[in-house]
């Protein structure tokens, strides 16, 4: 299974809340990513496209992905298991890192 944020979301994420715009992080992970996570099967990866956007602010990625441990539903290990990110544009490795390290920092 896959998402291309840019084609499935937004061109342009941007925000932690909903209340920033309706093209949040929260908006992303509520009404996106739990969902697509929720039909991957046990054995299967969700691959995700972060390319195809403008860029990412800290706070829409945090919120994205670190908030999926935060809510409780995946522990981060779990969650890293689970995830591939994939990009063709090479300045996207930054934001697959800082992923990353939101995943692993989320409390």
């Amino acid at each position: 299974m896959r998402i291309n944020i840019g084609k499935d979301f937004s061109d342009t994420p941007a925000g932690r809340f909903r209340s920033d715009g309706k093209h949040s992080g929260e908006a992303f992970r509520d009404d996106l990513l739990e969902k697509r996570l929720s039909e991957v099967a046990e054995d299967e990866k969700l691959y995700i496209k972060i390319d195809d956007v403008e860029g990412y602010g800290s706070s829409f990625l945090e919120e994205a992905f670190g908030g999926l441990v935060r809510k409780g539903k995946y522990s981060s290990i779990d969650l890293l298991n689970k995830l591939v990110f994939e990009f063709e544009d090479v300045d996207f490795e930054f934001y697959k890192k800082k992923i990353i390290e939101y995943i692993k920092d989320a409390k």
